[in-house]
């Protein structure tokens, strides 16, 4: 099993301890899709991860989802986060087991999800659908002191409902002189340049598993297709995602390093339980 870089009570002691000023942000992997941002002591978790019930619900099954890299911190910690974000309902993106502690140790906490999911995402964590505030694309909302923005995520195709309504999106965070871009569960899409470049986004956190029957996964990115949108987009820095947690659904990051040295493409690849600061982060290659 692979190490994680932190976790649990030096994770916590990291997180609790780096500074909060406005001048700079940080941000954490807390590994697949996850990520804990920080801003002036305000915390938002993108996505996360941080149970095995995955690996329970299919252990006795021909789709086992062998955990590769170890949890880092239980849910019941992370007592400080203000807001949640989910981008889909597959659980590794909304795990039940991960957000009923948070929402437990969290009472004001606001937990994002796509309109279009909002009934069935309540139903999964046995709560009113009133307790989860539901976006879909081109809707914003403002939290504390971040405005979050829902866009469209193709996760294969830009899925809608009979109503509309997106069930797949990313999310663009703007906080003082920030802004930053999480998928979810994407692939390249028609007008996705030109709907994303309207904001000038400093960090941009894209998956890398790809996609194709024989990954027995749905669309994602490539490495080198994450490498070329960040480009596009003019992206401050990149850090790649969703990989390393199962093993029949991983990649490596060789292609998407090569690719954005290639592009001249600043990156980070973290480790989990990994910090990125804006200012000073960890640096890998054509990293900051």
């Amino acid at each position: 099993m692979i190490k994680a870089h932190l976790k649990d009570e030096a994770l916590l002691d990291d997180i609790q301890n780096v500074p909060k000023d406005r001048s700079r942000f940080h941000c954490w992997w807390l590994g697949q899709s996850g990520f804990l941002l920080q801003w002036q002591g305000e915390h938002l978790l993108f996505d996360p991860y941080l149970s095995d019930s995955l690996t329970e619900k299919y252990r006795s099954t021909d789709k086992p989802h062998v955990r590769m890299t170890e949890r880092v911190i239980a849910p019941e910690r992370l007592d400080f986060v203000r807001i949640v974000t989910s981008s889909h309902n597959h659980t590794d993106h909304f795990d039940p087991d991960t957000l009923r502690p948070l929402l437990a140790v969290n009472r004001d906490l606001e937990l994002i999800v796509p309109e279009a999911n909002r009934e069935i995402a309540a139903a999964r964590l046995e709560v009113d659908p009133s307790r989860l505030r539901g976006l879909d694309a081109g809707q914003s909302v403002r939290v504390a002191d971040f405005e979050i923005a829902a866009v469209p995520a193709a996760h294969e195709f830009l899925d809608q409902d009979d109503a509309g309504r997106h069930p797949y999106l990313g999310y663009v965070v703007r906080f003082g002189n920030w802004t930053v871009y999480h998928s979810g569960d994407t692939i390249w899409y028609d007008g996705m340049e030109a709907l994303l470049g309207a904001w000038s986004i400093d960090l941009a956190i894209l998956p890398i598993n790809g996609r194709g029957p024989e990954r027995r996964v749905q669309g994602n990115l490539w490495g080198r297709e994450a490498a070329m949108l960040a480009k596009d987009l003019g992206v401050g820095t990149v850090i790649p995602c969703h990989y390393e947690m199962f093993e029949f659904n991983t990649a490596t990051t060789e292609v998407f390093v090569q690719k954005c040295e290639e592009y001249g493409q600043t990156y980070c690849c973290l480790r989990a339980g990994e910090r990125w600061t804006s200012s000073t982060g960890p640096v890998s290659g054509g990293g900051e």
